[in-house]
């Protein structure tokens, strides 16, 4: 069996220049480095490289899979754009990651173990020109500016695994009211750690946050007109100088002023033992469906076959005796295909006569049959087989 390991990086905020290309080079030589992103995988051997040096140094996102079910993800941000003191009670039990600081920014850290069998991707010989990791990281990297447009739901899914393992009490409380309605970025992160889908369900059974209010053009224009003007001409300059983060952070700085929904009672929150109590509610009722579904799958092909057979039988009657005639060449061909299709005329023969109350005939010509071959054992044998 061959082993397969798949390493991704991209950068999002500040492109590759041609020197951080050649660093890169100097890793691996197989690799497709561009601007703003970096592949490789291996069926053999390792990466030489650190991937969290090379996040610390050049890259936002990194994904990393390996056939024996090791799973990772790293995300980088500005640091001034993520409360940290928000994010410790989502964190404070997850084993399976790690949110630190390098220089001015925050690296989320996460990696699990999985067993083969909760992978989506079947355990097999990977190798060849195929990536099968590819897809997975554009599917996850918009998470990094959800998070920067305060959006922390892929926390609470990294809670989720806390939960998972019972690093939780039954009476403690979910970090925010709910992950609903889920994107399809945290729906591939669910699916990329393969976390308990039931649990995923019932947690995005509530909203994350009450509808906000839609705010007009002129509440925007009125927020932005109350901000300073050195925090107008700090904002600018950076613009001009291509921060990538500038619309986040006035946005950041509107809502804040604005302060919609304010007032808002906060939601109440669910205890871990409701939420595992919901799951299994979950899991039975789709365990339940599947059942019926299957039932009925199986309902289904039952009466096809049903329908079948009657076919098949009406058409043996139709032809009469020319079934038996059949039954004598197909004999004469000594062969096991030529038994086989003997046997089933027979058998279909045995059926009808059965149906009819023809059975005393039916036996007669059966026992000529037997006496004329009795020297082809592996015909009688098959006969045999079938009483």
């Amino acid at each position: 069996m061959s082993e397969y390991q798949y390493y991704e990086f991209q950068a999002v905020d500040r492109p590759l220049g041609a020197a951080d290309r050649q660093a890169l080079r100097a890793l691996p030589t197989r690799a497709r480095i561009t601007a703003t992103s970096f592949t490789n995988h291996y069926n053999w051997g390792d990466f030489k490289g650190d991937p969290a040096e090379l996040m610390e140094r050049w890259f936002d996102l990194h994904l990393y899979l390996a056939n024996w079910g090791t799973r990772r993800l790293m995300i980088r941000w500005p640091k001034r754009l993520v409360d940290r003191a928000r994010l410790a009670g989502f964190l404070c039990k997850v084993a399976c990651a790690e949110l630190r600081v390098t220089g001015d920014n925050l690296i989320l850290d996460i990696e699990r173990d999985l067993e083969l069998e909760d992978l989506d991707l079947e355990y097999r010989e990977w190798g060849g020109e195929e990536e099968e990791g590819s897809g997975w990281l554009a599917a996850l990297a918009p998470l990094r500016a959800d998070v920067l447009q305060g959006d922390l739901r892929l926390f609470y899914l990294l809670w989720l695994t806390a939960v998972e393992e019972d690093e939780l009490a039954p009476d403690d409380k979910e970090p925010m009211p709910g992950i609903g309605p889920l994107t399809a970025p945290l729906e591939a992160f669910a699916d990329f750690f393969a976390l308990d889908p039931d649990l995923v369900q019932a947690a995005a059974e509530r909203s994350a946050v009450a509808a906000a209010k839609a705010i007009s053009a002129d509440a925007v224009r009125g927020a932005v007109a109350a901000l300073s003007d050195r925090d107008k001409t700090a904002m600018l300059v950076r613009l001009y100088e291509g921060d990538p983060h500038v619309a986040i952070e006035l946005r950041a700085a509107v809502r804040k002023h604005l302060m919609p929904d304010a007032a808002a009672p906060p939601a109440a929150l669910r205890t871990v033992g409701e939420l595992q109590a919901r799951a299994e509610a979950i899991r039975g009722a789709r365990e339940r469906a599947e059942a019926e579904k299957a039932e009925a799958e199986r309902r289904r092909q039952r009466e096809e076959a049903e329908k079948a057979r009657r076919a098949r039988l009406a058409e043996v009657a139709r032809k009469g005796e020319q079934v038996w005639n059949k039954i004598e060449s197909e004999i004469e061909r000594r062969n096991a295909g030529g038994y086989d299709r003997a046997a089933g005329l027979i058998q279909d023969l045995r059926m009808l006569a059965e149906e009819h109350g023809t059975m005393p005939d039916f036996a007669r010509r059966l026992q000529a049959i037997r006496e004329r071959h009795a020297r082809k054992e592996r015909f009688i044998a098959r006969l045999a087989g079938m009483e």
